[in-house]
């Protein structure tokens, strides 16, 4: 069997990359900045490439270092579980953060007891209010959000790429004056999210239609209430592809089924050094591994 490098070069690679400076990392494992930059460079001579981007006081993984860190990441957490586990260390963890009622309802909680019989000891506190970046520190450990980008300065991981559905209901399909096309568009209304207001004029930009004025476009601020009055046949609502897919209503389709990437993502984000808290840890491995997509 090839030796390993030492664990020490790996947890000091693993710290720099998710806090994103080698200063953040030294405090984190309480060594000197010289110290935990002799580690790192120890892990690069060892795997004989360089695994970061050195910017002005920061440190970027570069493409290689991307996937050391999707490797060796989760073995890393799961031995120190391991040995918090012998140890007898299980102190209740818990984690507060900010998701999309939407994404909680469809994604989330379903899928929540495997992390509860994985780590019996940890909890979550979900929030629902809106601003959810803003608040991070400020009563908020971390945040899920659906956004274009999530700023630099936070830590950050994209969950899926989502595409763009015409949701509504089944009934809009029959009768005497059905739906047959995109154009027909024209004599209905169109729902739009206040929190994704360009998926309509994106979505009829690619499928060629970039001049298509619907009846109406009406704003909402809830994704159930959207879904609910695109059920009820009111109109067309302009939302994700997994926000349709998450639903229990028989009666709603796909109108078109075309295939259109949505500007917006689902992202897990939260401030750099609250990455070294093992309820982060915890966490965001059980919901890249159950919930995400990427």
């Amino acid at each position: 069997m090839r030796r390993l490098p030492p664990l020490t070069a790996v947890e000091a690679f693993v710290q720099v990359a998710r806090l994103g400076s080698v200063k953040a990392a030294a405090e984190a494992l309480a060594l000197s900045s010289p110290a935990l930059s002799r580690r790192v460079q120890a892990l690069e001579r060892f795997v004989g490439k360089s695994l970061f981007e050195r910017r002005h006081q920061a440190m970027v993984l570069n493409v290689d270092g991307d996937v050391l860190l999707a490797r060796i990441a989760p073995a890393l957490d799961s031995l120190a579980a391991a040995i918090e586990s012998a140890t007898g260390e299980t102190e209740q963890l818990r984690l507060r953060i900010n998701v999309p009622p939407l994404f909680a309802s469809q994604r989330l909680m379903a899928n929540l007891p495997t992390l509860r019989e994985r780590h019996p000891e940890f909890h979550l506190d979900i929030d629902t209010a809106p601003q959810g970046l803003s608040r991070l520190g400020d009563g908020l450990d971390a945040a899920i959000v659906l956004g274009r980008d999530v700023d630099s300065s936070l830590y950050s991981r994209r969950l899926d790429r989502p595409k763009i559905a015409a949701i509504a209901s089944r009934k809009l399909l029959e009768g005497a004056n059905p739906i047959t096309g995109p154009r027909d568009l024209e004599r209905l209304t169109v729902y739009a999210h206040r929190d994704l207001p360009d998926l309509f004029s994106v979505w009829r930009e690619q499928v060629g239609l970039p001049r298509l004025e619907p009846a109406s476009i009406d704003h909402f601020d809830s994704g159930f209430l959207m879904l609910d009055a695109a059920s009820r046949g009111m109109g067309v609502a302009f939302m994700l592809d997994d926000h349709l897919r998450g639903a229990t209503d028989p009666n709603l389709v796909h109108l078109f089924g075309d295939e259109v990437e949505s500007p917006y993502s689902y992202w897990f984000a939260c401030r750099r050094p609250a990455l070294s808290s093992k309820a982060m840890r915890i966490f965001q491995q059980w919901l890249m591994e159950t919930v995400g997509a990427e």
